[in-house]
């Protein structure tokens, strides 16, 4: 029995999603995404408008994996300082079958100076990832285990940032003890 044309797409986005998040929009030719993602030249021009479409999909099913994870640890049980810690090992300690680094700052940089669509969809993208963690540390600053006096908009936007540096230095080539002593820091701001 045939997979439902979804199930085919879906798993092709994937495949090339991290096509794209290992080496970059403009590096991944089309016979690259073929062999990723199985499917003939014709099938992915079929299944998708272009290139850039593709992309743009695989970038999308990055952000919203990412969003969710990240949403639901903010709205669990634990104190303020374990989510941050948790969200910075994220980018000390990824997923060894993950490729390095993070699809949305290399398309930061690669993509979004010059083409607006992809630039808007990072910055919604940012803007949902701060205020999910700009939620948090509001309650938990409510709760006393933020001082008063921490602004839960700027802890927000400085773990964002802080990750994407970290992301950045172990694509790098960063060592694991260069990463955590960077979050250790980090984490002190908490």
């Amino acid at each position: 029995m045939a997979r439902p044309r979804k199930f085919e797409e879906e798993r092709a986005v994937e495949a090339a999603m991290r096509a794209f998040w290992r080496t970059g929009y403009e590096a991944t030719s089309t016979e690259d995404l073929c062999a990723a993602t199985g499917l003939g030249r014709s099938s992915v021009y079929n299944t998708f408008a272009s290139k850039h479409d593709l992309f743009e999909r695989a970038l999308r099913r990055y952000t919203d994996e990412r969003n969710t994870a990240l949403a639901d640890l903010m709205d669990g049980d634990l104190p303020v300082k374990e989510k941050v810690r948790t969200v910075l090992w994220w980018a000390v300690d990824p997923d060894p079958d993950d490729p390095a680094g993070c699809l949305v700052i290399n398309s930061l940089v690669e993509l979004a100076p010059r083409d607006p669509e992809i630039a808007e969809l990072l910055r919604r993208d940012t803007e949902r990832r701060v205020e999910i963690m700009r939620g948090a540390f509001e309650l938990g600053r409510a709760r006393g285990e933020l001082a008063p006096d921490k602004d839960p908009s700027a802890l927000a936007h400085f773990v964002a940032t802080t990750v994407g540096g970290l992301r950045v230095a172990a694509r790098g080539g960063a060592g694991r003890a260069t990463l955590e002593a960077v979050a250790n820091t980090a984490l002190s701001a908490f």
